[in-house]
């Protein structure tokens, strides 16, 4: 049912459209998110449109409603911010080791300057940050989700026939 579409194609704004179909705009905003409406609801609003409730009711979803279930919704949005704390993390990582390299190194060449260690700190946090960059945009899959999903699986299974 694409209420919203129909109201956007009138140019209404939720609340002109609880106004024309005698309805609440909280109403009209949990049909739009994709609750089922009431009969009575339909009925409203299918007479604000000159159609019929049978119409409205079989017009197919959308893709957008399709995608407004609230697990899968919650789902999405989990993964999201579980996504943005990690690039966060190795943001920060890079940067960290950009900034404090160059603060190494002089303390290297002042303390010490015979033997050059932070070649091997260097190179010990470059490999690092570089594994942790491939790990954060996905080109290096060895321990990513697939990885988790079977061990998750493998060790309910374990737990299972206990």
């Amino acid at each position: 049912m694409s209420i919203q579409k129909r109201r956007l194609d009138k140019g209404w704004t939720q609340e002109q459209l609880a106004e024309h179909a005698g309805l609440s705009v909280r109403t009209i905003q949990r049909i739009e998110s994709g609750n089922p409406a009431t009969l009575e609801s339909l009925k409203c609003l299918a007479a604000v449109f000159e159609t019929s409730v049978t119409r409205l009711t079989q017009e197919p979803e959308t893709m957008s409603n399709l995608t407004r279930d609230p697990s899968q919704k919650e789902a999405q949005e989990r993964d999201a911010i579980q996504y943005v704390q990690t690039l966060k993390g190795f943001h920060m990582h890079w940067l960290s080791y950009v900034l404090i390299m160059p603060g190494l190194y002089a303390l290297n060449v002042m303390m010490n300057p015979d033997r050059l260690w932070v070649v091997t700190v260097a190179l010990g946090w470059g490999v690092g940050v570089l594994l942790h960059g491939l790990t954060v945009f996905g080109f290096f899959k060895f321990f990513g989700g697939d990885w988790e999903q079977r061990q998750f699986k493998k060790r309910m299974d374990e737990l299972n026939r206990r």
